[in-house]
């Protein structure tokens, strides 16, 4: 695999054509890309006999790497405010309708969207892969807009507009794209859609847990522990989000165990499912627990 310094300085030269764009984006992609490459490589190797990708190309590894920087950006784009108002929403249909942003200072987004279009294994990966970035850009704005707005969510709206803006359904496709995962026959299944909202679902909750104190610090409200503090302040909340983190764990491990998916998507939820501890828990900055954390 690509070392990671090469990859890091691949991710940073792409990204300095975005406004924003922070060295903390590509560390983390590159960080969290190789925890996931690295859990499904054998898989990927099994493969690549049919599709003829390389687990270890390093034009397919780069542009996975710069998707999920792109991802980083774009939430601390509407949680940090890095660009303007005008310029997010250029920069969102851009990178939803795979076009050139129509503002100076964005030319990362169109260079990324091209060369994904160019190395899709399956084009109905590109077009879904379009179409979850708008889901991801929606659901960020909404987030955001709740959590600055009097009206607080339930938390069942919350969850729900959750499992859009924790991206996993963007990186998911991605990795389709570049590797061939057949991910746009499976989404046919109901039972693969089940697993993709209930690994989603695992995400957001797992994401939140870790950085509930952080959040708090930083006066972040969009983070379920404490949307739940602020309507029932003596509610035990991580109990209640620990309880329900096993509960979509146990259904998640149901659907699992009935249906077999072809490889590597049994490696790649269960990696996904223990990204908490393997992630998560070891960022020295976007992630870190306690208030010094960046990000």
């Amino acid at each position: 695999m690509i070392q990671t310094e090469r990859a890091l300085q691949q991710v940073l030269e792409w990204g300095r054509s975005l406004t924003g764009f922070a060295e903390e984006h590509a560390v983390e992609a590159v960080r969290g890309g190789q925890y996931i490459l690295q859990s499904i490589h054998l898989s990927l190797r099994d493969i690549s006999a049919r599709t003829g990708r390389d687990p270890q190309d390093e034009t397919l590894i780069v542009a996975f790497y710069r998707e999920l920087a792109l991802l980083f950006w774009l939430d601390d784009c509407n949680d940090l405010g890095l660009i303007a108002p005008e310029q997010l929403a250029a920069v969102e249909q851009a990178l939803g309708q795979g076009v050139p942003c129509a503002l100076p200072g964005f030319e990362g987004c169109a260079v990324l969207r091209a060369s994904l279009a160019a190395l899709a294994y399956d084009r109905r990966d590109y077009a879904q892969l379009l179409d979850d970035t708008r889901c991801y850009c929606a659901a960020l704005r909404a987030g955001h807009a709740q959590a600055a707005g009097a009206e607080r969510w339930s938390y069942t709206e919350y969850l729900h507009n959750g499992i859009d803006s924790i991206a996993y359904a963007n990186m998911l496709c991605c990795l389709s794209l570049l590797w061939g995962l057949d991910m746009a026959t499976l989404r046919a299944r109901p039972e693969f859609r089940q697993v993709l909202r209930l690994i989603s679902a695992i995400g957001r909750l797992q994401n939140d847990l870790h950085g509930r104190d952080k959040d708090r610090s930083a006066g972040e409200a969009d983070n379920a522990a404490i949307l739940l503090l602020q309507r029932y302040p003596a509610m035990p909340v991580v109990e209640f989000l620990n309880h329900e983190l096993a509960g979509h764990m146990r259904m998640l491990d149901q659907v699992m165990a009935k249906e077999r998916f072809p490889a590597p998507w049994e490696a790649l939820i269960e990696a996904m499912a223990a990204i908490r501890a393997q992630y998560y828990e070891t960022s020295t900055s976007r992630y870190r627990s306690d208030a010094a954390g960046g990000g």
